[in-house]
């Protein structure tokens, strides 16, 4: 991570998480993803820079907010968004139709699912806000991923705490990154036993 970065989170603490998390929801890239921010958020937690709590809903909140402002502005507008698409909006027509195929199918699992996948979440919401998604469908489904996937991300970054000096300094950031491919495998994991424990017998 950016040391400027690091100093930004640290000097401003909550505003920061806050900001850098809800611009990503809402498309705007940052400086490094939204899962090294939490990281070292609930590293800064670990260390008594921040309170565990107030890190934890903060980042709850933000991937909630944006998320939901994504998904209301394509629940307005979105069959117009998407037929004058400006070049710059990074929206791919396939990427698209292949989130919207899975959550038309699933309702709440499928927002669920799909916002615990990396690079489709933000199609999601976007997906969910052209399909029309009820509001009442998409919005716990959202509470419940932002739990799992930034609370998460907070809650690992806290545990990893005792090993986060040594790791920057001998690691780096492949290992890092293997680290959090094998919490997202978890994540998926758990989400598709959920499901299949609540979808239907035929």
């Amino acid at each position: 991570m950016p040391a400027e970065l690091t100093h930004y989170i640290t000097e401003f603490g909550y505003a920061a998480i806050f900001l850098l998390v809800f611009l990503q929801e809402l498309g705007v890239p940052n400086p490094v993803t939204n899962e090294f921010v939490l990281l070292f958020s609930g590293y800064l937690a670990y260390c008594g820079v921040l309170r565990f709590w107030p890190v934890f809903l903060t980042a709850v909140s933000a991937d909630c907010i944006g998320t939901a402002l994504l998904y209301a502005v394509f629940y307005r507008f979105g069959p117009s968004i998407v037929r004058h698409r400006p070049r710059w909006l990074p929206i791919s027509p396939e990427k698209l139709e292949c989130v919207a195929s899975r959550i038309s199918q699933r309702q709440h699992w499928g927002v669920y699912l799909a916002r615990l996948v990396p690079f489709l979440r933000g199609y999601a919401s976007v997906a969910a806000g052209i399909l029309p998604i009820p509001p009442r469908v998409f919005f716990p489904a959202v509470v419940f991923s932002a739990i799992t996937w930034s609370g998460g991300y907070v809650v690992a970054g806290r545990l990893l705490g005792p090993y986060w000096e040594e790791a920057a300094n001998r690691v780096g950031r492949v290992e890092v990154a293997i680290l959090i491919a094998v919490l997202l495998f978890a994540a998926t994991l758990i989400a598709r036993a959920l499901l299949r424990r609540h979808r239907p017998a035929v």
